[in-house]
């Protein structure tokens, strides 16, 4: 089981999710997953996603245009973690994020959207 689900819905942007990919395999805490679903692109970032399989556990998908809340839906579905996290394929990770959030978390402020199993 993982701690976190990283859900990144992405639409034309392979440019931006692989910065956004280099910045996740830099994490001091790696206990999460990362789900990329693709919404319907017609510029289509699953070979870069895929150079990344040896580094993180990512998953891909694709599915017909529905847009960006439709697209979360769907990874949250198919997400493996106990909390979700959600970024755009534009950001770039501080290499502290989850460790910071653990902290967070421990302090019991809430941030993300819970799971229960």
């Amino acid at each position: 089981m993982r701690r976190y689900s990283v859900v990144i819905p992405i639409y034309n942007r392979p440019d931006e999710i692989k910065e956004l990919l280099e910045s996740l395999t830099k994490q001091t805490y790696r206990n999460f997953d990362v789900v990329i679903v693709e919404d319907g692109s017609s510029i289509k970032c699953e070979d870069i996603v895929n150079t990344f399989k040896t580094q993180l556990d990512v998953t891909y998908y694709f599915k017909e245009n529905s847009g960006q809340g439709f697209s979360r839906n769907y990874g949250y579905e198919r997400a493996k973690g106990d909390y979700y996290v959600v970024f755009d394929s534009d950001c770039i990770i501080p290499p502290n994020y989850f460790e910071e959030l653990e902290k967070a978390l421990d302090e019991k402020i809430p941030g993300c959207i819970w799971r229960p199993r």
